[in-house]
């Protein structure tokens, strides 16, 4: 039986923008007067992705950790980089496990509801109305984590490429895998003169994470990633004998495309739809804990919940890289060629993460000097 039809604040959707958002709120007592509902049609009980990211400590999420690494390498057609990512680990977190334990940490608190609908329009007034497909609900403030067609519609006016991939979980019949080293890129299996690389998680000696990845303008068909990742798993992988145990795909906009244009006093885009994904690297878990992070120090000062969520220069430094990926996309392996082999990874870490000093980003530019990303910066200003 649902509570009642009017929330303090409602989260549309329960994927990882939702479900951290909602975490979060649950921890503090500062919302333990407030009434959250949580709209979404699915119960979200499958394993339908894997997030990986980095970190210098153990924090919030160890408990459900998959699996972690202190040694990664990245491969190039001319050369194998191994990186000692100490004092950073780099983890790998299975969807289904997150989302398991955030339902049953949220569901703990009595002022957190789980409404399974379908949203189908969101509008704002005095206050919010939230329309489902049965039913309607009125907020003080809205989450919204849907992208909607015309926001779809308007991407291809941007600077925009899509991080495309499927992957297989595979199991070996003998030890196959370095189970202490990820293999962040592998570029000696390409789709022609497109930016493609393989990514390989391996879990144990005879169970990894293999995937077939593009930062392309187009898509492809299926199919096409099956036999990439066929082929690598033969040519480069060298195992013969192998049994698919689990699949992924997915699809990632990498973009400059503005959408905090979204956010009202009212209602705040979240997630892939609020532009938290990191657009010239797709990564997206530690960027979402640290905007949520952001909105729960917003509503805690009466601030609007948008503020502050975003740095204008990396804005202007990842459209610059993705200004070049668009332009001169067979680019991709020279452009990480060069982040990785003039840079340590803990610089590229923090970097990515948002954190450099001014010095540290100018020695990245600066490992990418060019005429491609003179043009580049010269047609972003």
């Amino acid at each position: 039986m649902i509570p009642n039809t009017h929330y303090d604040y409602i989260i549309v959707g329960n994927g990882l923008a939702g479900l951290q958002l909602a975490l979060a709120i649950s921890k503090d007592s500062y919302f333990k007067d407030k009434q959250i509902a949580l709209i979404d049609p699915s119960t979200k009980t499958a394993n339908d992705k894997t997030w990986s990211f980095w970190e210098t400590e153990n924090k919030n999420w160890d408990a459900i950790t998959y699996q972690k690494w202190k040694k990664a390498n990245v491969i190039f057609n001319t050369k194998k980089i191994n990186l000692n990512l100490v004092p950073y680990t780099y983890k790998t977190i299975r969807a289904i496990d997150f989302y398991t334990e955030a339902k049953t940490q949220i569901k703990q608190q009595g002022n957190i509801h789980f409404i399974i609908e379908n949203v189908t329009s969101i509008s704002e007034h005095k206050t919010v109305s939230v329309t489902t497909d049965s039913n309607t609900y009125t907020a003080d403030h809205v989450f919204d984590s849907r992208i909607t067609e015309e926001t779809k519609s308007k991407l291809p006016n941007y600077i925009t490429i899509t991080q495309h991939f499927k992957g297989w979980v595979i199991e070996t019949e003998t030890d196959c895998f370095e189970e202490d080293t990820v293999t962040m890129m592998d570029y000696r299996l390409r789709d022609g003169n497109q930016t493609t690389f393989n990514y390989v998680l391996p879990f144990s000696k005879r169970e990894a994470l293999v995937e077939f990845t593009y930062f392309t303008k187009q898509l492809v068909d299926e199919h096409v990633y099956d036999s990439f990742l066929k082929q690598y798993i033969q040519e480069y992988l060298k195992i013969e004998n192998y049994k698919i145990i689990e699949t992924e795909m997915g699809q990632i906009p990498m973009t400059n495309y503005p959408f905090e244009k979204h956010n009202t006093n009212k209602i705040t885009k979240i997630g892939t739809a609020g532009g938290w994904v990191k657009g010239s690297t797709g990564y997206s878990f530690k960027h979402t804990e640290k905007k949520v992070n952001q909105i729960i120090s917003n509503l805690k000062s009466n601030q609007v919940p948008s503020k502050d969520l975003f740095k204008s220069k990396y804005a202007f430094y990842d459209k610059i890289f993705l200004k070049v990926l668009k332009d001169e996309n067979h680019k991709g392996e020279w452009i990480f060629k060069q982040f990785y082999s003039k840079n340590s990874i803990q610089t590229m870490f923090r970097f990515l993460d948002e954190e450099s000093t001014f010095k540290e980003e100018l020695n990245i530019m600066w490992s990418l000097f060019s005429w491609s990303f003179i043009k580049a910066f010269f047609k972003t200003l």
